[in-house]
């Protein structure tokens, strides 16, 4: 019997939901002109941070491909030389790209970064029509040359050793 009562009345309880929203107001969202901020810890596209001199944080120490649970991040590591530095330490990023067609968005890169390199902007326009667009190369993920920054490669500014320059010290006497 309750059965029989269930087969006829879920079709029209499904029925009042419709009825009852039919309705209502309709909230027209103009998202390509009107873009809503988003939560400010949104994570979004990643950017690759540089240091006040213009160097990059990244070291290639390939920590957040191995963190990264869906194999999106390729990392190739290479060692700095006196003629060409592109950071502070004894290795940079040479390669680094990040395959937004697989990226999931978890942040663990993040976490896994030891010098704070690799951060998520709140830029959540991901989409495209070529699914080669979709992996950004190191130029892509770089955060942009502010002021007073200089494009590397080029010596250290901000400090003596790879040390000094982690901790902050020494900064202003080597700008």
């Amino acid at each position: 019997m309750s059965s029989l009562k269930e087969t006829y009345w879920d079709p029209i309880a499904g029925f009042g939901v419709t009825f009852r929203t039919m309705f209502r107001k309709v909230v027209t969202e103009q998202y390509p002109f009107d873009k809503q901020p988003t939560a400010p810890r949104f994570h979004g596209r990643h950017q690759l941070n540089r240091w006040p001199d213009g160097l990059e944080k990244c070291i290639g120490c390939e920590l957040c491909a191995w963190a990264c649970p869906a194999d999106a991040i390729y990392v190739e590591g290479a060692s700095n030389t006196d003629d060409e530095r592109f950071s502070p330490g004894e290795r940079y990023g040479r390669v680094y790209q990040i395959n937004y067609l697989r990226c999931i968005l978890c942040g663990l890169c993040i976490e896994a970064c030891p010098t704070r390199a690799l951060t998520m902007t709140n830029e959540y326009e991901l989409a495209d029509d070529n699914r080669a667009d979709l992996i950004y190369e190191k130029s892509d993920l770089l955060a942009p040359l502010l002021p007073g920054m200089e494009q590397p490669p080029h010596p250290m500014r901000l400090g003596d050793d790879e040390g000094a320059y982690y901790r902050g010290e020494n900064q202003g006497e080597n700008s």
